[in-house]
């Protein structure tokens, strides 16, 4: 009567439960914007640099190799990459929870049952066989292959799967934009290293002319034709300029060790061509179209990875609404006595199937739903402002790029009518027709100047450096 009763209510149950199910399901799926400017500007040429291949696109051979020991070497790349190893076991996890779990099994043990109980009581007065009584206590020894299966009939178990999959390769989209990260990093601080020598070969060299001055000042005070006010404001001048070379040769050392650190080495000087840093020149860089960073960039396409991972988790969070099915089942032998465990009359044979339908405690499934709603909506919005956040990087590097061209171009002018000022300065302070106070401030602003137009030639390599790696370079 009872199992009677159970076989009717099963079919309510797992309908009453998949309409509960229905009705929960009501919230619409925010989906993400993908528009992007059709161009940079004016220009509308596809052709980008981001297609090129790091090596190509850095034609320093020391440079080169940095790269090149730090893509082996890096800590923080390998660490990503064990992570990468952490999300690929995870896929496989998921992929073995949807299919049938299969155990060998093999046991013994004794059972004594109370004599007041149904099972005493039955063992007290049954016979195993005519004239011999069941043992007391009860040993029981078992082997046989058993089998449990969640069969997935709501794909709960193969969309949890898939997402696995899809952050595995969110993960490894993860580790482009960090390689891309790295390459620019390493180029930028290459080029401050370089930036760096050049600065301080300039302030070497005024110290030397400076050092010069001072002794035509020291005479001419001797001869009575200065004062000592002359003599103190050219001496404070050179030690001014001697004080700059230890800051710059400090910063030497900890873009050297940067460097290093970033090539996952100690620090052992790094190997660089610094006296022709003024002369290099940058070519036309092509930035292609907007819609190409969708592709290009790797951040761009590690959100959208995370983003469709995301909205299967909805599909499987949608899933504990409705009923499980679940599956059991084994074949193997059972005996009281181990003489007995192969006969064939002691073979054992068990099936049984579950079907579980949430009914009373839904709040917790509710809430399940609802965050993972709630982090799909999460994802949207990160995908949208990456695309965003790349369209604007690309943007300001590109200006960096022409504005500095210009800059360089006016600064190299102000140099040069400089230099000519501290020669034409020298050569009427020596005949008398100028006073010291002008050969001091001709020298501060060439000085000035000249390590200005360094630092603005750092920046302009800077700017190469950006362009590439904000339109996704590097990675590939």
């Amino acid at each position: 009567m009872i199992r009677q009763i159970i076989y009717k209510t099963l079919p309510v149950v797992f309908i009453l439960s998949s309409l509960l199910g229905c009705k929960t399901l009501q919230r619409p799926i925010k989906t993400e914007n993908k528009v992007v400017p059709l161009t940079y500007g004016s220009s509308q040429d596809s052709t980008t640099v981001a297609r090129m291949n790091w090596k190509e696109y850095f034609s320093d051979a020391n440079l080169v190799a940095l790269i090149d020991s730090a893509l082996k070497r890096n800590q923080e790349l390998n660490i990503t990459l064990q992570e990468i190893e952490i999300l690929r076991n995870e896929v496989r996890t998921r992929r073995g929870e949807y299919l049938p779990f299969v155990d060998v099994r093999a046991g013994a043990g004794v059972e004594k049952e109370g004599r007041y109980t149904r099972h005493g009581s039955v063992d007290e007065n049954g016979e195993i066989m005519p004239g011999k009584r069941f043992p007391d206590p009860l040993p029981n020894y078992e082997m046989g292959v058993f089998a449990s299966w969640e069969v997935d009939v709501w794909k709960k178990l193969r969309n949890s799967k898939k997402a696995a999959a899809l952050r595995y390769l969110a993960g490894r989209e993860g580790r482009n934009f960090l390689v891309t990260n790295l390459i620019g990093e390493i180029a930028n601080s290459y080029y401050e290293l370089m930036a760096l020598d050049n600065q301080l070969d300039i302030i070497v060299k005024n110290i030397a002319i400076q050092t010069n001055a001072l002794q035509i000042v020291r005479q001419q005070k001797e001869a009575a034709k200065l004062t000592q006010l002359a003599v103190n404001r050219f001496e404070a001048q050179l030690l001014n300029t001697t004080n700059l070379q230890y800051e710059i040769r400090q910063k030497i050392v900890e873009t050297e060790n940067e460097l290093s650190f970033l090539t996952g080495s100690f620090p052992n000087g790094i190997p660089r061509s610094s006296i022709q840093f003024n002369d290099i020149t940058l070519d036309s860089l092509r930035v292609g179209i907007p819609s190409q960073l969708l592709a290009n960039r790797a951040d761009i396409r590690q959100a959208e990875l995370e983003l469709s991972a995301a909205r299967l988790d909805i599909k499987a969070a949608r899933a504990n609404f409705f009923p499980s099915v679940r599956i059991e089942g084994g074949v193997g032998f059972q005996a009281f006595n181990a003489s007995y465990l192969l006969n064939p009359e002691s073979m054992l044979f068990r099936m049984a199937g579950d079907l579980v339908a949430p009914l009373v405690n839904r709040n917790a499934i509710i809430a399940q739903y609802n965050s993972a709603t709630a982090r799909q909506v999460q994802a949207v919005y990160d995908y949208e402002r990456t695309i965003l956040n790349a369209y604007v990087d690309v943007v300001n590097q590109l200006s960096s790029v022409q504005n500095f061209a210009k800059s360089y171009e006016a600064k190299s002018r102000e140099v040069d009518i400089l230099m000519q000022s501290v020669v034409i300065s020298n050569s009427l302070f020596r005949s008398a027709r100028a006073d010291y106070l002008e050969v001091l401030l001709t020298q501060r602003e060439a000085l000035e100047s000249k390590m200005e137009l360094v630092e603005i030639k750092r920046r302009q390599m800077n700017s190469k450096v950006n362009i590439y790696r904000a339109l996704g370079g590097g990675w590939n």
